[in-house]
């Protein structure tokens, strides 16, 4: 479970998605040598029972801002009809989180945290069964004025009839707790095979897991959190969605995990959407991430990313996944914005699906200052190995990374666009936006990567119409990069920010509007729906003109 992130030298089965990710809706309510990669490091009333179905983000009729949480395709949190509710807050039948039957949630339970003007402090620990036609849920009602119910990991308690569940040893049991404020997990008593699965959180502001904050455990005793854990950590599961919520202040916002004990053990069809993630990771450590993401069949959509805390040098998003799709989110900072590296974990299953081989990232807003690393980094992050062995380079993704119709406004003094780790993957980009502030100037489509022979540095890299700053080069005069660039003769090149700095919407006259070229057969199964609107919320992404403009954002 590596993190490594640069520095030093110079859905699956793409018809579907969100993978079967299940909504409520309708109710009227490792192993080897650490990598080295070649960049500068910094040294997710009872209403009428509803519908379940599986769902997509609507696609709505008109070009017009839509309220959240309804342009996620979720529903109001009300009792789901199928299960038992359990209603938390001031003067309802549950006053705490703590008296919450977690470990006893079944399928179609729903888990209404209502806001109240003080945090709930608690831990617990998420384990249940639902299904599709009944997934478990446990969401929040907003305030008068729309505020999240707030979950504090700082000084929060855990329900005592989990400590034993967490794990069977007092020792494990704290290696659990330690990790996280919600925990995605099987009981100690379940099956060695059982994974949670059909389980939905939304609605809710959970922060401060961070080793800076103290809990009590479940056995009452004081204990620091662990460097290494998250807000919400999925130690496994299967059809989760983690959608409309504030996830702040903790060591990650959202890990996920999978590995080679068997089917039960992969976390598979994960969705992280219309999330905020912000103050993430460990000052001085780059193993620690806004989200880091191990799982078959991850969409990260509609999410703000903002920056990790003062001094983390972590990345915005790590992913170790199969069938990856990034879309339509704001990114703001890390080391890499995007760093997309081998199945570290679990090798074994991810090497056996096609959808391995292909990713696809687009309608992206990426705000970044290039002196931390590239911007997106595509294939592995564990050099030195040889042919056939079990770590390294056999494991990179040799594949295609999809790349379109995302804008990056980069700053400070030098900056990389693409690291591909070696000539065995490839990147696909086209209708792009890709501005240098004035202060850049080393202005770079690459950033090469050292690899072990026989493997070679610098990937493929085939370009279609993209819009970039005046001043680029392929990469600096002092460093080589190996593989190849094709495509550069199709650039639109310009000088002044073609966007709006706040909505990067194109600006009147661009040369941006109406240039998009037509999206390669292989991306058919993702058409271009959505964009982000001046509050970083989902709308549907209109077309005025004769066709598309170039980038993330439609004037």
């Amino acid at each position: 479970m590596s993190c490594h992130h640069p520095v030093r030298s110079v859905f699956l089965a793409h018809g579907a998605a969100l993978l079967g990710a299940t909504l409520l809706v309708g109710t009227g309510q490792a192993q080897g040598v650490r990598a080295t990669t070649g960049a500068v490091r910094p040294t997710t009333t009872t209403a009428p029972a509803p519908r379940i179905v599986t769902v997509r983000p609507p696609v709505p009729s008109q070009a017009a801002t839509l309220p959240t949480p309804s342009a996620l395709g979720l529903s109001p949190c009300v009792a789901s009809g199928r299960g038992t509710d359990y209603a938390v807050g001031p003067g309802l039948p549950y006053a705490s989180l703590d008296a919450v039957p977690w470990e006893s949630l079944r399928a179609g339970d729903t888990v209404r945290i209502h806001h109240r003007d003080t945090p709930y402090r608690s831990k617990f620990l998420l384990a249940g069964q639902g299904t599709a036609e009944a997934p478990i849920r446990v969401c929040g009602v907003r305030g008068p004025n729309g505020e999240r119910p707030v979950i504090d990991g700082s000084g929060a308690t855990t329900r005592a009839t989990l400590g034993p569940l967490y794990s069977h040893t007092p020792y494990y049991s704290h290696v659990h707790q330690d990790r996280t404020v919600i925990a995605i997990k099987t009981l100690a008593t379940d099956a060695w095979t059982a994974y949670p699965r059909h389980l939905q959180i939304d609605g809710l502001k959970i922060t401060r897991g961070h080793p800076s904050y103290r809990y009590r455990t479940a056995a009452g005793v004081e204990r620091a959190y662990a460097p290494f854990g998250a807000c919400i950590w999925i130690d496994r599961g299967q059809h989760i969605t983690i959608a409309d919520n504030e996830i702040t202040d903790c060591q990650m916002g959202i890990f996920s995990k999978s590995t080679e004990d068997g089917e039960f053990a992969v976390t598979r069809h994960l969705r992280i959407a219309g999330n905020r993630f912000a103050g993430h990771g460990i000052a001085g450590d780059w193993h620690e991430h806004s989200v880091y993401l191990q799982s078959v069949g991850t969409v990260v959509e509609f999410n703000d990313f903002a920056p990790l805390r003062p001094g983390a040098p972590g990345n915005a998003i790590k992913d170790r996944s199969v069938g990856t799709v990034i879309r339509y989110n704001r990114i703001e900072e890390g080391a890499h914005a995007i760093d997309l590296v081998e199945a570290e974990d679990f090798p074994g299953v991810a090497l056996k699906l096609p959808a391995y081989r292909e990713t696809h990232v687009y309608g992206n807003q990426i705000v970044k200052t290039g002196d931390t690393g590239s911007v997106i980094h595509y294939g592995g992050d564990h050099f030195g190995s040889a042919p056939g062995a079990n770590w390294g380079e056999p494991l990179f993704r040799k594949g295609t990374l999809y790349f379109w119709n995302n804008t990056l406004l980069l700053k400070g003094t030098q900056a990389w666009v693409f690291q591909i780790s070696t000539t065995e993957e490839r990147v696909e980009a086209w209708n792009n936006v890709i501005h240098f502030a004035p202060s850049v100037v080393q202005r770079n489509l690459r950033m090469n990567q050292e690899v072990a022979p026989p493997w070679e540095g610098g990937g493929v890299l085939n370009l279609g119409v993209n819009w970039i700053s005046s001043g680029w080069q392929d990469i600096d005069i002092w460093h080589r990069v190996g593989g190849s660039v094709s495509g550069t003769h199709q650039f639109i090149t310009g000088g002044d920010l073609p966007v709006d700095a706040t909505t990067l919407q194109p600006l009147a006259g661009s040369t941006l509007i109406d240039r998009a070229a037509t999206a390669l057969p292989a991306v058919s199964a993702h058409p271009l729906l959505w964009q982000l609107d001046a509050h970083r919320r989902p709308m549907t992404r209109p077309v005025h003109g004769v066709g598309r403009d170039l980038g993330a954002v439609e004037r």
